[in-house]
């Protein structure tokens, strides 16, 4: 049975464990594991069928594939921890949204030692397709590895390059735009809903577009996913920022829709309102408790 060796046990993390642990043999490893977070987060490991981890060390030990879940800001560290403690055959897959030149970067760590690393682009949010979200995999084992995955039950794992960074700058442009429509959503309608025009506005929006359901259910989800997200998100575009800069485009947007990702749940917090207390979320109502 493949060994599967999971670090970070947030929400991508953790679905990913529970819907592989019936086709691979899971351990999982988080940070959070040493805090006040410990018997919790291990009793939902075990819950779901899973083993909990005592180190990095400990969760890497025989380990076949090793998936890295964790945030950008974390994505080089983590890869630049487990380099060193990876024996030969084992392969390092880089699931954070970071940019080419972070993932470069990180590759280069996990070749210092014995280990294998592949690039690893998550296109749509993880849940609700879990392990049939896309998945696009760059470097040299990219093509083995995806049909390894493709076994377990990953149903949409595609080899996209041998190149280390490819599938990370698709995924980065790609975030321009969906990141950038989330926070223009965000900020477009909240002004709307200020001044009671929300209805005429999203009509218009329909008119121009109307198969993406401006009418319907498309601004609820734009906006939940920063109400939820938008701190990660946030972090998420500074990497993207990073990519295009590193290309030499000006990151004009993108540094703007870094502010507006992050600015949602900084008021939330600063009201003492979490995610859960807008379900079933409604933006119109959300905008009303955070005005």
């Amino acid at each position: 049975m493949t060994r599967i060796a999971i670090i970070g046990f947030g929400e991508a993390g953790l679905i990913f464990a529970q819907d592989l642990a019936g086709a691979a043999q899971i351990s999982v490893w988080d940070k959070k594991f040493v805090n006040q977070e410990t018997a919790h987060l291990r009793g939902r490991a075990k819950q779901i069928g899973v083993r909990p981890a005592d180190s990095l060390t400990d969760v890497l030990i025989d380990a076949d594939l090793i998936l890295s879940f964790v945030t950008a800001s974390n994505a080089l560290d983590v890869a630049e921890q487990a380099a060193p403690l990876m024996c030969a055959g084992q392969v390092f897959l880089d699931f954070n949204s970071v940019s080419p030149v972070t993932k470069r970067a990180a590759g280069h760590a996990i070749a210092k030692g014995a280990g294998e690393y592949l690039d690893v682009a998550v296109m749509a949010p993880v849940p609700p397709k879990r392990l049939d979200t896309p998945l696009l995999m760059g470097g040299r084992l990219a093509p083995r590895v995806a049909s390894l995955l493709t076994s377990l039950g990953c149903s949409n794992v595609h080899a996209a390059s041998e190149n280390i960074g490819d599938v990370s700058a698709i995924k980065m442009c790609r975030s321009v735009m969906i990141k950038g429509l989330e926070a223009l959503t965000t900020e477009c309608l909240s002004a709307a809903r200020q001044y009671g025009v929300e209805q005429v506005v999203l009509a218009s929006l329909h008119a121009s577009f109307p198969s993406l359901g401006w009418n319907d259910q498309l601004p609820h989800y734009l906006i939940s996913r920063v109400a939820e997200h938008g701190l990660r998100r946030s972090e998420e575009m500074r990497e993207v920022v990073k990519t295009l800069e590193d290309a030499g485009v000006t990151a004009s947007m993108s540094n703007a829709t870094q502010k507006v990702q992050a600015d949602l749940p900084l008021k939330m917090a600063s009201k003492g309102i979490n995610y859960n207390d807008f379900m079933p979320f409604v933006w119109q109502d959300a905008v009303d408790k955070l005005k």
